[in-house]
């Protein structure tokens, strides 16, 4: 925190630590879907062991890969997320395909998060409704002008932040137990499934389930900020995912204490009935309160990891230069306000939503090309040094990539429209990223381990 402005004048500075890395990974991760995925779940899975094993099953996951992938951000400590694992174990192009659809789905993710303050923030003031747009728009501006004031400013913000949303959810767990006005009045529960239609049911809740979950990986956007890679990365992986883990299983309990599995089945906000139940007209005020609470957190977060990734790409060569400029106070202007221009542009047209659907697409592969790293790094630089290895390699790394790969099966089935137009944009990519090489933005493919 102490460096002058004359040494870090042009860097990133190292000054976030554990706090940091899990309240990044909180912010990023806790969103509206824990409002809304429990209803779709219970409807599947009607009895307790097996919507809580789901919930737990997704949790491990999640775990499985940030154990993984904390080894690879320890060994490579450089700001940037998944892009400097591809660049570093692929070369240049794969790494321009991981960082351009990184960045651009997280901008749309900002986009998306702010649109759903603007409609809770309208919900709150009616007056306001009308332009809940702007809502978005300002939300957007105001947490840029925040993260524009440095390094220490945005690790103080997403902190704050993600703390009153950990304090929200508890005084929503807390509600539920104290709060219940008697044995909740609902149908009887449905029979489970059995057999192939089990499987089904298990197979698209663990995909909602690990969608909910993702946002584990956040601290590895800042790799070379955080004071002590090796070991704050893993422990921040290891903690931020077992919190995450913690809040889901005490609020879906909390709600099935309120609601009953059954009560819950196939709600599209459970939060709504739950809040309904405990507090009548005015639950739908509470759960635009928590709303707003939850997400801003997550405007935080999406800004600063998305300012991140053209930092290093621009550093490569992959990326116009001047988005590797960084201020004296450590912040990455040009690579934020190119950010937050994008977000802001996804709102004003709409255009986020194809950007989002796409990106479910890369969404998955990126961890796909991420696990494979591992691989590919273990055998090819088996000296260098990993202050962190990942547990139970190769067995878990497998797992994860196993995981994974039938994770993306499972989304190009569900969407294979847009499936195919990520193949194709894929396709395109190729001949623009040699075009851009040949016009000045070279890159050395022997120098993507430097």
């Amino acid at each position: 925190m102490s460096a002058s402005k004359v040494e870090s004048s042009g860097r990133l500075l190292r000054v976030f630590g554990v706090v940091f890395g899990l309240a990044v990974i909180i912010g990023n991760t806790i969103g509206a879907g824990i409002f809304a995925a429990p209803g779709e779940i219970a409807g599947r899975l009607p009895t307790p062991a097996l919507f809580f094993g789901v919930w737990v099953a997704g949790g491990l996951y999640a775990l499985l890969g940030a154990l993984n992938l904390a080894e690879l951000g320890a060994m490579l400590p450089r700001s940037g997320g998944q892009y400097v694992f591809a660049r570093h174990a692929f070369g240049s192009y794969t790494g321009f395909v991981i960082g351009w659809s990184d960045w651009l789905s997280t901008c749309a993710s900002t986009a998306v998060v702010s649109i759903v303050i603007g409609s809770s923030v309208g919900e709150l003031l009616p007056a306001v409704a009308p332009m809940s747009k702007w809502v978005a728009m300002a939300t957007v501006v105001v947490f840029t002008g925040i993260l524009w004031r440095g390094q220490r400013t945005s690790g103080q913000s997403q902190a704050i932040t993600s703390l009153l949303k950990g304090l929200a959810l508890v005084a929503l767990v807390a509600a539920c137990f104290l709060l219940r006005r008697g044995a909740p009045n609902v149908p009887a529960p449905s029979p489970a499934p059995v057999g192939a239609a089990l499987f089904a049911a298990i197979v698209l809740s663990m995909q909602s389930i690990i969608y909910t979950y993702d946002g584990w990986n956040g601290v590895v956007y800042f790799s070379e900020e955080v004071h002590d890679p090796g070991r704050d990365i893993p422990r921040s992986m290891l903690g931020g995912v077992v919190s995450v883990i913690a809040v889901y299983v005490l609020l879906n309990l909390a709600f099935a204490y309120v609601l009953s599995l059954s009560g819950m089945a196939n709600q599209s906000l459970v939060a709504s009935s739950a809040a309904r139940a405990l507090f009548g007209a005015r639950g739908y005020t509470v759960v635009n309160c928590l709303t707003v609470l939850l997400l801003v957190s997550s405007v935080n977060a999406l800004l600063l990891m998305s300012s991140r990734v053209p930092v290093a790409m621009s550093q490569d060569g992959l990326f116009p230069a001047a988005a590797a400029r960084v201020s004296g106070n450590g912040t990455p202007t040009v690579s934020l306000a190119a950010s937050a221009a994008v977000s802001l542009g996804f709102i004003a047209t709409g255009v986020f939503k194809t950007v989002t659907a796409l990106a479910a697409f890369y969404f998955v592969a990126n961890y796909i090309v991420s696990f494979t790293a591992l691989f590919v790094l273990r055998q090819r630089e088996p000296d260098r040094p990993r202050p962190y290895r990942a547990w139970g390699y190769p067995w878990t790394t497998g797992l994860a990539l196993v995981g994974s790969a039938a994770f993306l099966v499972g989304a190009v089935v569900a969407d294979t429209r847009h499936s195919v137009y990520a193949l194709v944009v894929l396709a395109v990519s190729y001949p623009l990223y040699r075009l851009g090489v040949r016009n000045g933005a070279r890159v050395q493919e022997s120098s993507a381990g430097a």
